[in-house]
This record gives C-alpha cells, sequence and structure tokens, in this order.
C-alpha cells in the first residue's frame, strides 16, 4: 500500500508525518532546521526522518511519494527556493531536485501557506466547500486561494499576498514601506509593539491573548484592532472573489473569538448585505497537522 510523508519545512522546525493512504497521520517527527548547515545537510537530515518513518511500516507496505510545505518566494513548477531571509543556507536552491534524488522518491514542493490550505480544504474547515481562502497569521500575514478545487497562483505566482493590503491608508506603518497594511495590524510583532506602545511591557501575543482573556482592556483592545483590520481584509476579498469560507491558521489564530469575533462584527461595514451575509470565517480545525497532511495529499498527486 502507498503510503506518503508530508513535510512542513519552517524557518526553525522540520515536522514531518507519515500518511496512510486514508489520509490519517500514522507518525511523527520533528527536528530542528539549522538550514545555515546548508543544502546537502539539511537533506540529509530530512532524508534520515523520512527513511526512520518508512521504518516503521510493514513489508507490505511503502513509501511512494513526498510532499513539502515551504517558506516562499519558491518556484512550484520547477520545484526551486529563492532567496528566503529566514533560511539563507538553502536559498536559491533546487531543492525538489537533490531531495527527490536523495530519497529516490518523487517530491512535490510549494508554498507553506498553500500546503496548509490543501489539508485544511480537503480534510479541515474547508471540507465539503467548492471554494476556499485560508488566510495564516503569524510573524507575517499571506493567503492561499482554492477556486473551485484548485490553487490559485496569479500570473506571477504571487496570489494571496493579503498581508499588505491596505486596510487603512493613513493606518501603521508597514515593514514594506507602505501604511495600513493588514500585516501591520494583525502580525504577531505588530500585536506585540502595539501592546509595547500602550503599557511599556514587550510580551509576545500569546501572553497579550492571555491577559485579554483576563480582562486586561488594553490587550483586548489589540485583539479588537486586529480583528476589526481581518474583518476589512475578508470584505474585501469577499467581494472581489465571491468566496465565502475563509479560513485563519498560523499562531495568532490560536487567540480564537478574540480576534474572529471583531473580524465578524466589522464584516457588514464593509461589504455588501447579500455577500457578507454568506461569508464564514472561521478558526483552522487541523492545526499544526493542515501543512503535513496538505503535503502528503499533494504528493497523492505524483502517484
Amino acid at each position: 500500500m502507498s503510503h506518503r510523508i508530508g513535510i512542513d519545512l519552517g524557518g526553525s522546525k522540520i515536522a514531518l508525518g507519515l500518511v496512510s493512504p486514508a489520509d490519517e497521520i500514522l507518525a511523527r517527527r520533528r527536528i530542528d532546521t539549522n538550514a545555515a548547515a546548508g543544502l546537502e545537510r539539511v537533506v540529509k537530515r530530512i532524508a534520515d526522518e523520512v527513511e526512520a518513518l518508512a521504518a516503521t511500516l510493514t513489508s507490505e507496505e511503502a513509501v511512494a511519494a513526498v510532499g513539502v510545505g515551504a517558506p516562499g518566494p519558491l518556484d512550484h513548477i520547477k520545484g526551486e527556493l529563492l532567496t528566503l531571509v529566514n533560511l539563507p543556507g538553502i536559498s536559491n536552491s533546487p531543492f525538489r531536485r537533490v531531495l527527490s534524488e536523495r530519497l529516490a522518491l518523487p517530491v512535490a514542493l510549494d508554498h507553506d501557506a498553500k500546503v496548509a490550505a490543501l489539508g485544511e480544504f480537503h480534510f479541515g474547515a474547508g471540507r465539503g466547500r467548492d471554494s476556499m481562502i485560508y488566510i495564516v497569521i503569524g510573524t507575517g500575514v499571506g493567503a492561499a486561494i482554492i477556486y473551485q478545487g484548485a490553487l490559485f497562483y496569479g500570473e506571477g505566482n504571487s496570489a494571496g499576498e493579503c498581508g499588505h493590503m491596505t486596510v487603512d491608508p493613513r493606518g501603521r506603518p508597514c515593514h514594506c514601506g507602505s501604511r495600513g497594511c493588514l500585516e501591520a495590524y494583525t502580525g504577531g510583532p505588530a500585536l506585540s509593539r502595539q501592546y509595547a506602545e500602550m503599557t511599556g511591557d514587550d510580551i509576545t501575543g500569546a501572553d497579550i491573548a492571555a491577559r485579554a482573556r483576563s480582562g486586561d482592556e488594553r490587550a483586548l483592545q489589540v485583539f479588537i484592532d486586529a480583528g476589526r483590520a481581518l474583518g476589512i481584509a475578508i470584505a474585501s476579498l469577499a467581494m472581489t472573489l465571491n468566496i465565502e469560507t475563509f479560513v485563519i491558521g498560523g499562531s495568532v489564530a490560536k487567540a480564537g473569538d478574540l480576534l474572529l469575533e471583531p473580524a465578524h462584527e466589522t464584516l457588514p461595514g464593509y461589504a455588501f448585505r447579500a455577500v457578507s451575509e454568506r461569508v464564514r470565517v472561521v478558526a483552522s480545525r487541523l492545526g499544526e497537522d493542515a501543512p503535513i497532511l496538505g503535503a502528503a495529499h499533494m504528493a497523492k498527486r505524483l502517484l
């Protein structure tokens, strides 16, 4: 029977999952990325983990393909990683080819947000829908668009860069050089920065969420502002694309209703009622399993 391995290649860690033909995660491995060691060493370490997972199978079973979700920018057609600020040791490399040759297996490679979107669409919060937009909110903000069951890439492969949609043209400066970007309100560093400006306390987004749940009004305001910005962005996407299901993932999304309630409340003010009434904004169901299952689903297409 043909099993697959889904890999979530991140800036600090690499998570791997052995996925059955029935799309169940049977076993997991996790290692530090250590990209500074260079492409060959990173690939070898990944291959060692793949082989360890494969060794848990019976003699009648085998790993048939591997899927990888990686930070962008990348070229999913050529299978190349481009200039990755957080992973300079493996930037500008033919990553898919090198890993495939090392494993002697077919390998699929795509942007991590798109891979996680596939996981949610087929197995999580988007299951049963025709189309979906997955917005991932962590250190940065990005999105993946699935239209009529297929990922939409755009003409230059950059569709989904919603983190730099303008939600307030006179708003906060963004590190991209513009002002009022969604990421300047919802990204983890943005939450920390706003709370520090209010209180002088430099704490993480998770800590701000904990304080908000304990009734800290300034922490609550940080999430109200973030949720409003998210609601404006979702309204614009819904009006433009007429897609009704929005799944929110990433570390900041773990704040749950602290973020999603103000987004829901804001949405109707920026979209036609006929559009906004049909929009569903829900949290990821799969969490960290989304990229593993999405990568394994992507790998299935190679069989």
